[in-house]
Formats: structure tokens, C-alpha cells, sequence
């Protein structure tokens, strides 16, 4: 009888010291560094990523993101420009959630390389303020402004970080309230977008140009970078450069960096206005999903000009997974992802 009481207290000890050490491969720990306007997020005193909201930049967003094997998933430039990497599209920053034409100002290219005669025709996203930082979660509030820091929505968003299994994941809960009448005139550069690591980009011999509805046009030029291996799959299966301009639930992509295979994945909610997104999924580093702008996409089948009235919201959710391992996130894992997240 001892000897089985002795058994069983062992077997207590190794379970405790079991499920405390996984409590310690998730242990989340979030910091507002209020002096630096930075939020920091870390995963067992590992990296994950920081909300910058420093009113000095045209927009708030995470910047730098991480994998879990420690490798960074998002572009250095312009924040921190890193040798070899694309410096085109000086606006793409980090992990982002703007939009191109909103009553006819544009919030999604705005940045320091629009010359100050053309600033009054772009809207930025200031006045953020930090409302709650603690455990897993970031609460924010923001204001939508115009040059003349007239403000046309307000915004309060929720950032939730886990960690299933050994991927991170960023769910995303963002509420605008119009101050004004608004409309979000369809548009082809929106909504939640993130600028990848060069390693992810799609692998291509031509430089290629893109215009935005201004017609100032950004060549992205080809590298020839034996690093560069990604590719996109939707949840349609629509691979490579086809999953730009098509629509689905969720978008992956993936690539290898060093020794890790390293996928992103970005998952629409069923309650998102203009559910299932269209992927704007570029070849070139740029990931978005934007549902409000249906007629580039759609070759003018389809046509959204979402308006929201003075007091009225709207409310956007999205859900992040990043993982690095042996293999990409397969797509079972993917569809239970999203089927636990349009749960919420």
C-alpha cells in the first residue's frame, strides 16, 4: 500500500511539473512602455511583437512580428531596413488595418514620401490611446482624421494573442464609429494588411508595376534571391499569384526561412461585412484581405461603396496564425482554426 501511495504521489509531481511547464510555454506577458508609445508582447520572455502607436507615424501597428522558432515574418523597411530586402511602398509597415478611400481620403498610402502640396488629399490614424494592456490582450481606441484633424471615425480595437500548440495567433476585434457620414468608396487597398519578410515573397524574373487610384505608379523590381520561396493557397484552393482578387474564408501563405518552414494565415469571421474577403495577396511581400473593395477584383461584376451613417459602427474581426516547423500549416489545421474563431 505504501509503495502505491508512493506511486501515485510521484505520478501527482509529474503531472504538476507537466502542466506547469506547459503553463510556462504560454505564458503571455504584455508591457506599454507609455514614454516610447510601444507595447510589447512576449511569449515566455520570447519576442512576439509590438503595437507602435507614437502619434509621429501615420497609422498604429505591430511591428516587428516574430515566429514562434524566433525568425521575423514581417519586412524591416522603412522602420528598420534590413540588406537585400524591397524598399517600394514606403507605407507598408508591419501588420496594419486602414483602407484607401474613405469620403475621398486615402489612410492606406499615406506615409512620409507624399510631398507635403498632395498631404491634405490623405487621412491619417491618431490621438491612439492604450486602454487596457495586461495578460493577453491590447484595447485600444484611435481616431480616423483628415489633414485638418477633423475626425471621421473612431476606432477602438482589441488585440487577443494566444498560443495553440506551438503556433501564435492574433485575433483582431476592430469597431469604427462615424463621427460623420462616411463611405468607404470601393477601393482596391484595404483593409487588415501585413508586409512579409523577403523570404515569403513569390519568386519572380520581371519587375512589375502597380497603380493606385491617385495613378502614382510604384515599380516593384525583380530580385534574384535564391532565399525567396513563398507562395499563397486559399481555403478554395487557389494557389500563387491566383489567390489575388479571388475570394475565401482564409488565405496561408508560406515559405522557408533558414531552417524552418514558416506560414502565415489570415482568416475571415462570417459576420465581416463582405464575407468570404477578397485576398489583395501580392506576390511581392504585400498579404491583405479587403472586403470592401469588390470591383477591381471582380472585374467590375461586383461593386460594395459600404456607407456608414453619423452613430453608426461597424465591426471587423480577423484572426492571425503564425507558425514555423518541419512542415506548413496544413489545411485541416487551418479550417479548425477558423471554425473555433467564427465561434466568437
Amino acid at each position: 500500500m505504501k509503495v502505491l501511495k508512493k506511486s501515485l504521489s510521484l505520478f501527482s509531481l509529474m503531472f504538476a511539473a507537466s502542466f506547469i511547464n506547459a503553463q510556462k510555454m504560454e505564458t503571455i506577458h504584455i508591457v506599454n512602455n507609455k514614454e516610447k508609445k510601444e507595447v510589447v508582447v512576449t511569449v515566455n520572455n520570447k519576442p512576439f511583437t509590438s503595437l507602435l502607436y507614437s502619434d509621429t507615424l501615420y497609422k498604429p501597428f505591430l511591428y516587428p512580428v516574430y515566429a514562434p522558432d524566433g525568425a521575423v515574418v514581417t519586412r524591416g523597411y522603412p522602420m528598420q531596413p534590413r540588406a537585400g530586402e524591397p524598399t517600394d511602398h514606403p507605407h507598408h509597415s508591419g501588420i496594419w488595418f486602414n483602407y484607401e478611400n474613405v469620403n475621398g481620403l486615402d489612410f492606406w498610402n499615406n506615409s512620409f514620401a507624399i510631398p507635403a502640396a498632395k498631404k491634405k488629399g490623405y487621412g491619417s490614424i491618431k490621438n491612439v490611446q492604450v486602454l487596457s494592456a495586461d495578460h493577453n490582450r491590447i484595447t485600444y481606441s484611435a481616431d480616423w482624421i483628415d489633414f485638418d484633424k477633423n475626425v471621421l471615425l473612431t476606432e477602438t480595437t482589441s488585440l487577443i494573442f494566444e498560443v495553440h500548440g506551438h503556433d501564435y495567433i492574433i485575433d483582431r476585434i476592430t469597431t469604427l464609429s462615424a463621427k460623420q457620414d462616411v463611405a468607404f468608396n470601393d477601393a482596391k487597398d484595404g483593409l487588415l494588411g501585413m508586409r512579409v519578410t523577403k523570404e515569403l515573397q513569390i519568386p519572380t524574373m520581371e519587375s512589375k508595376t502597380f497603380k493606385d487610384d491617385k495613378g502614382i505608379v510604384t515599380t516593384v523590381k525583380a530580385v534574384k534571391d535564391p532565399s525567396i520561396n513563398g507562395t499563397y493557397i486559399t481555403s478554395e484552393g487557389k494557389e500563387g499569384d491566383n489567390a489575388w482578387a479571388t475570394r475565401g474564408n482564409w488565405c496561408l501563405l508560406y515559405g522557408r526561412k533558414q531552417n524552418d518552414m514558416i506560414s502565415i494565415a489570415m482568416i475571415d469571421h462570417p459576420k465581416n461585412i463582405g464575407y468570404p474577403t477578397y485576398w489583395h495577396a501580392r506576390g511581392y511581400g504585400l498579404f491583405a484581405a479587403n472586403p470592401l473593395g469588390q470591383k477591381i477584383f471582380s472585374n467590375g461584376k461586383e461593386e460594395l461603396n459600404f456607407h456608414l451613417a453619423k452613430g453608426n459602427t461597424a465591426t471587423f474581426r480577423y484572426r492571425i496564425v503564425i507558425a514555423s516547423g518541419k512542415d506548413r500549416l496544413s489545411n485541416e489545421a487551418i479550417n479548425k482554426l477558423a471554425a473555433a474563431f467564427a465561434k466568437d
